[in-house]
């Protein structure tokens, strides 16, 4: 059974398929010539999270494709009520065929993919993001004309985003730069997992302008993500006030040390001259990326948005064996 729990499931072939059936899909989708590919073939999309793009990329994808989709936010169905993952796995199994889950832990991702007998796809954990990475690659791609010869910087925080691209770099030999600050570096098992000679090509390091120097893209992130320090706002007895105060407290002090990580037109003279800028979304402008940078003309913010749509069809076809 064929999932996406990380990018290590695709491999460097399989990444490549796949952005190439994007790049095909977009075009299809621009010329407005109807891909029908998935009659009748259904996704359900299970949230713990909430979402724009995973969302609405996932559920334009399918109806696009031919298919459908239904929304599964987890509040409404029996997970939340302690219904084991395993038992869900194997009943929407008998159900549909695909499920896409967008939830905390990489754990979940990996138990449902284990006990069901359907493709399973990792919409985002706190661990991993490898749909959004594959439309990064994708953007890069489709602006420069390759992915090799590049540098790639991320700068910010050593999230799931920066995880999956340490997994992309890795399976495909990048070039790429990590700056992120003392106590927020990637999981350390991520970087174990690369293995040493790729590791050769991937640099970590606490300077922002040393990171992006000649490079040729630069990536970051919100600085406090959903679930980080504060996950949910569960209750917790009276002491609900004093949580709060000390979640607030902890995240401004994540913020004070991410401000010299602030993308800006000062941080982009240090790069390449024809560097383009991207953003996962949704952004705190003022925070890690300036208005006018995300504005500017070096922005593929939202021409990268537009590739979640058709790398996530891409995806769901490989996962079904329709590429």
């Amino acid at each position: 059974m064929k999932h996406l729990r990380t990018l290590y499931d695709l491999g460097g072939t399989g990444i490549l398929s796949i952005l190439d059936m994007a790049d095909s899909l977009k075009k299809k989708h621009g010329a407005n010539e109807e891909h029908l590919l998935l009659k009748g073939k259904i996704l359900g999309m299970i949230f713990d999270k909430p979402s724009t793009r995973t969302r609405v990329s996932f559920e334009a994808g399918i109806c696009q494709l031919g298919g459908h989709a239904i929304y599964l936010p987890s509040s409404q169905t029996q997970i939340s009520r302690k219904e084991p993952v395993k038992d869900t796995a194997r009943v929407l199994s008998r159900y549909i065929d695909l499920i896409m889950i967008r939830t905390f832990a990489q754990d979940i991702v990996d138990e449902m993919a284990l006990h069901s007998t359907i493709p399973v796809i990792n919409g985002l954990t706190d661990l991993f993001h490898p749909c959004q990475v594959l439309a990064d690659l994708m953007t890069i791609r489709e602006h420069f004309g390759a992915l090799h010869n590049l540098g790639i910087a991320w700068v910010g925080d050593g999230n799931n985003m920066a995880n999956s691209w340490i997994n992309a770099a890795a399976i495909l030999g990048l070039e790429f730069n990590i700056a992120c600050p003392e106590g927020f570096m990637p999981d350390p098992k991520v970087i174990e997992t690369a293995g040493a000679s790729a590791m050769e090509n991937i640099r970590i390091m606490n300077d922002p302008y040393e990171a992006v120097k000649g490079v040729s893209a630069i990536n970051t992130d919100v600085w406090v993500s959903m679930g980080d320090n504060i996950r949910g706002n569960n209750i917790r007895g009276n002491n609900i006030r004093e949580d709060n105060i000390r979640e607030d407290n902890a995240e401004e002090k994540k913020k004070s040390a991410f401000r010299p990580y602030q993308v800006n037109q000062a941080l982009l003279n240090k790069a390449g001259n024809n560097v383009i800028v991207l953003h996962c979304l949704p952004a705190h402008r003022g925070e890690e990326i300036t208005d006018n940078v995300i504005e500017g003309q070096c922005s593929m913010v939202f021409e990268q948005a537009e590739n979640r749509l058709h790398v996530q069809k891409a995806i769901i076809l490989k996962l079904l064996d329709r590429a």
